[in-house]
């Protein structure tokens, strides 16, 4: 019988791309999300529009399904989980109680949540040159903002349904995922996605500057969105039941993201530092778990990730552009 699963935030980066990969291996899949997907069709044999905050849309979307894929989120890049520890705990408290408490309701067998590795301590990524950050770091905990409060507590919540209710929960802790048609501009894109944006720009109107919070010396490991969905996979279908970070261990700083970025892009830019949130100094993923857990780690480098979403969003902004652009059609009289 053909195993029929739900991917919360179906509508967002990961999520929509999660819904791919799982057709492609021949699950059944419901998307559920406040929205569609922005830049293209979802390939769900089923959406719904569902806002998850609410117990009785988490109930509905969690019905007649084996397995969930927790990836609904108020979430974005560092400008916005700066700006909105409220909300940002709020709704996603909300989300996860009603989601995780649905499925056990509808007897969901298997559970994966999506933490970050925003649950890691700031006292661990005060340093540029961090040590790569294995699981059993989290405790003492000191997650920098609300964001990574709350996934922590979440992670808990998954480690007490499957201790105190028999529920099989998965938990993966993602660290700085990117790729293309995800969001670019806004505040709530990511550095990698940023700073492609940008670039683009500079490329495209031949003004070379760009502006940079901080002085691009804070480093983060990056991992493309393909090996993130064939990782999620891998360890829902595992028996490992302990929080697991999924990311690249690879660190650069942001100044070196961005010149790798102007490479793909084939221009020379000049970086203006600014004052701006920058998140940690530091930090990497250390993958010696996930490689023994999983048999298998991140495979595609940053180079060729960022070449693949490189071109997708200069795509964007060659569009954006043109429809901004001024009409240059002769006007009578």
């Amino acid at each position: 019988m053909q195993t029929r699963v739900l991917v919360t935030g179906a509508g967002g980066f990961i999520g929509h791309h999660l819904v791919t990969d799982l057709k492609k291996a021949g699950f059944w899949v419901r998307g559920a999300d406040l929205k569609h997907p922005e830049f293209t069709a979802s390939d769900a044999d089923e959406f719904v529009l569902a806002d998850l905050r609410r117990w009785e849309n988490a109930l509905a979307a969690t019905a007649d399904v084996d397995h969930v894929y927790a990836l609904a989120a108020d979430m974005g890049g560092m400008g916005f989980i700066s700006a909105n520890h409220a909300q940002i705990l709020r709704n996603n408290s909300l989300i996860n109680i009603h989601t995780l408490d649905a499925a056990r309701e509808n007897a969901v067998k298997r559970y994966l949540y999506t933490s970050s590795a925003c649950i890691y301590p700031e006292y661990r990524q005060r340093e540029a040159n961090v040590e790569p950050l294995k699981e059993e770091h989290a405790y003492p905990a000191d997650p920098q903002d609300a964001y990574g409060w709350e996934k922590l507590v979440s992670e808990r919540l998954c480690t007490h349904f499957r201790e105190d209710f028999g529920m099989e929960t998965r938990i993966v802790r993602f660290h700085n995922i990117f790729g293309p048609n995800g969001t670019w501009e806004g505040g709530r894109e990511k550095a990698p996605a940023a700073l492609c944006r940008k670039i683009a720009v500079a490329k495209l109107t031949g003004n070379p500057e760009i502006e940079m919070w901080g002085d691009g010396e804070q480093t983060r490991s990056f991992c493309y969105i393909d090996d993130c969905v064939k990782g999620i996979r891998l360890l829902m279908q595992s028996s490992y039941a302990e929080p697991l970070n999924l990311g690249q261990d690879r660190m650069v700083s942001i100044n070196e993201l961005a010149h790798i970025i102007a490479a793909i892009a084939g221009v020379r830019i000049q970086i203006r530092h600014v004052s701006g949130p920058q998140g940690v100094r530091g930090r990497n993923s250390d993958n010696t778990r996930l490689r023994q857990v999983l048999g298998w780690a991140p495979e595609i480098s940053l180079e060729d990730g960022l070449q693949h979403t490189y071109e997708w969003i200069e795509q964007q902004v060659a569009r954006r552009l043109e429809a901004t652009a001024p009409s240059h059609a002769a006007v009578a009289g």
